[in-house]
């Protein structure tokens, strides 16, 4: 529903947001010149009256809401709080018909369905009607419903903290949830100088890592994704500890352990005190983003627009970003706080077989836009400057290729940046495909993102093939040229006999769907392609 203009989630890069399964992904209209997301901002300081009201706030009812319905008066609402969204229509990269599906009426669903990590508080501050009222509920039992002459009863919205939690208790063992409870369960032991955390998620873990960890100030945040679930456990630690964590899975039983050295010798009498959503299971998408601040280490050329940014994770953060996965940045531009997706590469292109899931880097291949808004300012940090960097995030699953024998690969620009992980997987790690094939899509030459590697990995292996194919090629270019079509799909997706076929398509929106669409009325099945949404 609301999603970041596009000057700011630009199209060919390597900010490819997954669309949730089940899904497409959201189309975009061209904006008139004046009105990227910079522009919205200046727009929205301008002092001007953007909600009608003359900087009042009012509550809003259900029978009122419903009135501004109308393109030229539009409100919404998003999690109890209404906004005039009437000026932004121009400004949203969706165009005005996605955003008038949540004129008049609560747009949460749909607005958690597209963007749910946008700070929409940020962008549409300016524009807040109010609060929405609800009606009270009558269906009790045993109390009357409302009558004609029964007046309308309004309850605000408030926020209420959860009550505080009881602290740990001090056995060194946590007794386990009821039979039926689908929780992880978790225990504890120490020893003079560790103090370790055991989870046992009862089921298999997936070897591409799943757990994400951060130790700051004496609380301990440990995440573990399950699929569509995510275990949480939140704790105050009783005692102080260093602020490096040790972790190793047992992938095959589902068995993770935490081991944290203390800062003085001796027994604990209790392990912490439980800290909001501690011990608790959720699916991904209902919980909070968490962000954890991250140092720019160095920031390493590509090509003349895109470089590979080194992102140090916290000496306490202990996170590995899966295969098909992606991050959110975050920054505060001109008063506003900006959100990016952004898919995390190797080093290199073939990195190690077993990239270690206690790394403390990431890195991110961006391609920066002069006119765009938060590359510019992700270009301007220096080596030691801070920014925010979210745990994984996305859809993407690897299950579907347990048994692939042909990968195929359709990238555009900086869609390439999912592919790079996915081309090293499937060469070291998935012994069943026999041929991973990659087609990439550039406007020019120079900016074929890592040419070199890519030539030299298909010199070297001959399970692994590119093709470039260029729509602005200058007259010493000998390859293939044009823009993705039929004919050139036709050439490249075939299945010999016996084969089991993959596969994956990036790149700028346009692209991607009618891409995606083309790769069908080839005959592969919904089952048989991924398409991630930039």
């Amino acid at each position: 529903m609301l999603n970041v203009p596009t000057q700011s989630f630009p199209a060919p890069s390597s900010q490819q947001r997954v669309a949730p399964a089940g899904q497409s992904g959201r189309n975009k209209v061209a904006l008139k010149p004046g009105h990227s997301l910079m522009d919205w901002i200046r727009f929205a300081k301008s002092g001007r009256d953007l909600t009608g009201l003359r900087g009042r706030l009012i509550e809003v009812t259900e029978e009122e809401l419903k009135k501004h319905n109308k393109r030229d008066d539009c409100w919404t609402c998003i999690r109890g709080m209404v906004y005039n969204v009437t000026p932004y229509m121009d400004y949203h990269p969706g165009g005005e018909d996605e955003l008038m599906r949540a004129a008049g009426i609560d747009g949460t669903d749909l607005f958690d369905q597209v963007h749910r990590w946008v700070n929409y508080e940020s962008m549409l501050k300016e524009c807040l009607v109010g609060r929405m009222a609800i009606k009270a509920s009558a269906a009790i039992k045993g109390t009357q419903t409302h009558t004609q002459s029964t007046p309308t009863v309004y309850l605000y919205l408030t926020i209420i903290p959860p009550p505080p939690m009881a602290s740990l208790a001090p056995p060194s063992s946590v007794a386990p949830p009821p039979d039926k409870d689908s929780r992880p369960r978790y225990d504890w032991f120490q020893t003079d100088v560790t103090v370790n955390l055991v989870i046992y998620t009862k089921r298999k873990i997936h070897s591409s890592g799943c757990t994400i960890v951060d130790l700051e100030g004496g609380v301990l945040r440990l995440e573990v994704l399950l699929g569509k679930m995510s275990y949480m456990l939140h704790l105050r630690l009783a005692e102080e500890v260093e602020g490096s964590v040790a972790v190793q899975t047992a992938f095959a039983v589902g068995k993770i352990q935490l081991s944290i050295r203390k800062k003085a010798k001796g027994k604990w009498t209790s392990l912490g005190q439980p800290l909001e959503f501690h011990n608790t299971l959720l699916r991904k998408k209902d919980r909070a983003l968490y962000y954890r601040d991250c140092v720019l280490a160095s920031k390493t050329e590509v090509n003349h627009n895109t470089h590979v940014f080194r992102l140090q994770l916290p000496r306490g953060t202990v996170m590995h970003v899966p295969v098909g996965k992606h991050v959110y940045l975050k920054a505060l531009i001109q008063d506003s706080e900006v959100v990016k997706p952004y898919t995390p590469v190797e080093q290199t292109l073939v990195a190690a077989s077993h990239p270690s899931t206690q790394g403390s880097d990431l890195f991110l291949m961006i391609k920066v836009y002069p006119d765009g808004l938060f590359t510019p300012h992700l270009n301007s940090l220096r080596i030691g400057d801070h920014i925010s960097v979210s745990g994984p995030e996305g859809p993407f699953s690897l299950r579907p290729l347990r048994d692939v024998t042909h990968l195929y690969l359709l990238a555009a620009g900086t869609g390439f940046t999912p592919m790079a992980r996915l081309i090293r997987l499937a060469l070291q790690d998935l012994g069943t495909i026999r041929k991973t094939k990659l087609l990439f899509f550039n406007r020019q030459e120079e900016d074929i993102l890592w040419r070199s590697e890519l030539d030299d990995l298909a010199a070297k292996d001959e399970r692994f093939q590119v093709e470039y194919i260029l729509s602005e090629p200058c007259d010493r270019w000998s390859g293939r040229t044009g823009r993705v079509d039929q004919p050139t799909l036709e050439d490249f997706l075939n299945r010999p006999d016996g084969s089991k076929c993959y596969v994956c398509v990036c790149g700028p929106a346009a692209f991607t769907e009618l891409t995606e669409g083309l790769v069908k009325q080839q005959g592969f099945s919904e089952e048989e392609v991924h398409a991630f949404q930039g």
